[in-house]
């Protein structure tokens, strides 16, 4: 198992595209976040196949609660594969994650968690500050490039890296 950074188009090519052009409003956001460098997309790969995934967006320009760009990060979309869980490979990623943020001088990492069982485990990897309630998913784009309204609401957590 490799954890390692990935680039846009392995993002694609995981998510069922083949290129940029013809994408969801929301593939095209995490896409051109990668690409410009506000995001950074991470992976586990084993035996040439991603298998896992987690994306830390550096800013979001619209809610800094989220990322700012100075201070805290925003992760998202935190998944291994069903076959691969339990074997400890989402903790190995998401400490590879929060301590690449911290040496690029973040000091603060956020997450949602919008079920019990994502609550625990998040508060289970340290994420135990309660920041506020969100009914919007700042990843999740609409056909206007907006943030997709949540109708149940979630968490967002936060951890001191």
């Amino acid at each position: 198992m490799n954890i390692r950074k990935a680039d846009g188009n392995e993002m694609l090519r995981l998510w069922g595209y083949g290129n940029a052009d013809q994408v969801s409003p929301t593939a095209g956001f995490f896409y051109h976040s990668i690409s410009s460098g506000n995001a950074v997309f991470w992976t586990v790969d084993h035996e040439g196949q991603l298998i896992g995934e987690l994306y830390a967006f550096l800013n979001i320009e619209y809610d800094p609660d989220f990322a700012d760009g100075k201070t805290t990060a925003y992760l998202c979309a935190f998944r291994i594969r069903k076959e691969y869980r339990s074997q400890g490979l989402g903790s190995r990623l998401m400490e590879t994650v929060l301590a690449d943020l911290k040496s690029m001088g973040f000091s603060r990492a956020t997450i949602g968690a919008d079920e019990e069982r994502t609550r625990k485990l998040y508060q289970h990897m340290g994420f135990t500050m309660p920041v506020k309630i969100c009914y919007y998913d700042p990843c999740a784009m609409d056909e206007n490039m907006k943030p997709e309204y949540v109708k149940e609401g979630y968490w967002l957590l936060a951890k001191d890296l």
